[in-house]
């Protein structure tokens, strides 16, 4: 499980969750996609293009707590709408999740720059 933390125009927190993968060069991406929204003018979006400072969490839980991990990613992002650059960043996002093989996601794309990895495990 995934979840993108961005900064609101007022300094609040807004946190969604997100599918993610790793692209070669150690960015991470994240695709608006076709699962339903209200809208495709996001609030993720929103934020980002006014202030790139992001967070992505990424965590398992399990009854068995002896097995629990999460690995915190802060970093800066971008979105990027321009099509011909959105596909050439695709396949690692395809390749992770099944639905995105018969369906791409056809929206703004979030690459994110990281700058700090955290994480703990138990």
């Amino acid at each position: 499980m995934a979840h993108l933390a961005t900064v609101r125009p007022d300094g609040r927190p807004h946190v969604v969750p997100v599918t993610f993968a790793v692209a070669q060069d150690g960015r991470l991406l994240t695709a608006v996609d076709a699962k339903p929204k209200k809208s495709q003018n996001l609030q993720r979006l929103r934020n980002i293009g006014a202030q790139p400072a992001v967070s992505l969490l990424v965590d398992a839980y399990d009854e068995d707590w002896s097995r629990l991990w999460w690995i915190r990613v802060d970093g800066e992002a971008i979105v990027l709408d321009d099509p011909a650059t959105r596909t050439s960043l695709l396949p690692p996002l395809i390749a992770k999740y099944a639905a995105y093989a018969d369906s791409a996601p056809a929206g703004p794309l979030i690459v994110i720059t990281p700058r700090t990895w955290t994480c703990w495990a138990s």
